[in-house]
């Protein structure tokens, strides 16, 4: 999911190549995410025939499967991995994938990953019951388990990111949003699926208490960087290679960490001057506003934040005794697609 979910602003030959580096480095669990896709799309059976085109159409938009990598990573760390792990991969990217139904309705999307959103097709209304459906059905799956741990679980983690996006929705606009604020939000809102990947991987390993709890902070630092680098591309990337239009979550109403970092480093003339701008937000005004990035050095103050998530997760991976390698590279992976905004 990397290397197409992230929309790089880097070059189209630049991209081709970590693309290249993407497909190389995920080749030793390639059965692995195919198990999972064949799983995924055996669901669709699971629902009723009435509504198996909306089931259908909705799990067909899977990306890297970076969620259901990160499940097989922390296998790797325990040294055991198993038809368990495929389907605890498929109910953290079905509860992905209904949450980009929701999204998509929220912010009135009609395009996601190339072609026309589940709500562009059929309607808000199909699409917020369809992703309630696959809500459901992941929960479903969690309590197919012998324990009901791994339904407690995924319920938990399915309740964090649903009150995530509800905080981030009623902080749209909000000039005033803290710092600490925004970082609850996207550690709610992303890097808790990222944390329940890993820490499930874990769990379903056998692994011991102390190592699933590193598995999961793993990942909750690497969701976090992921989501932080996700908000950068929004405002510094370049539209070509981004595949979307710039600044689409300011359209929203979204304050990121860009704008919060540069609200930060102003004077009050400046500081009006910019809430004029989010709040009233127009594409025309992305110059305007990367002209005050520029001259406050936020690109730079951004990317040494995501980098210190960055470094926690490797000083956690560099710290297991089993799968190390393949997490640090998934990092300095995500690290590279960091580096590139720059150039």
């Amino acid at each position: 999911m990397l290397a197409s979910e992230i929309k790089s602003p880097v070059s189209e030959a630049a991209s081709t190549d970590q693309s290249m580096a993407w497909k190389r480095f995920v080749a030793p669990v390639e059965p692995f995410l195919d198990a999972v896709s064949k799983r995924l799309m055996q669901q669709v059976r699971e629902f009723d025939p009435s509504i198996e085109a909306y089931a259908e159409y909705a799990l067909e938009g899977q990306g890297k499967q970076l969620r259901p990598l990160l499940v097989a990573l922390a296998a790797g760390a325990t040294g055991k991995s198993g038809d368990d792990h495929v389907t605890m991969a498929v109910i953290v990217e079905m509860v992905h994938l209904a949450t980009l139904v929701h999204d998509d309705v929220m912010d009135e999307a009609e395009i996601r990953r190339g072609r026309r959103t589940l709500a562009a097709n059929w309607g808000n209304e199909i699409a917020v019951l369809a992703g309630d459906c696959l809500f459901a059905h992941a929960l479903k799956l969690a309590a197919s388990f012998p324990t009901p741990d791994v339904c407690r679980a995924v319920s938990s983690a399915t309740n964090t990111v649903c009150t995530g996006e509800i905080l981030q929705t009623r902080q749209r606009s909000n000039f005033r949003l803290s710092l600490t604020e925004y970082f609850k939000i996207i550690e709610m809102k992303t890097g808790e699926l990222f944390a329940l990947s890993c820490e499930m991987g874990a769990y379903l390993g056998d692994a011991s208490p102390s190592l699933r709890a590193s598995l999961r902070h793993f990942g909750m630092a690497l969701g976090t960087a992921y989501q932080m680098y996700d908000d950068c591309v929004d405002i510094f990337g370049t539209e070509t290679v981004a595949g979307k239009s710039l600044g689409t979550d300011l359209a929203q109403g979204k304050l990121t960490l860009p704008v919060l970092l540069l609200r930060e480093r102003t004077n009050s003339l400046e500081q009006a001057e910019l809430q004029k701008l989010v709040t009233n937000w127009q594409p025309r005004s992305l110059a305007q506003l990367n002209a005050l990035l520029t001259q406050h050095h936020i690109l730079k103050e951004s990317l040494g934040i995501i980098n210190r998530h960055l470094d926690e997760a490797r000083r956690i991976a560099g710290g297991l005794s089993a799968g190390r390698e393949a997490l640090l590279q998934l990092t300095n992976f995500l690290a590279r697609q960091t580096e590139e905004i720059c150039s």
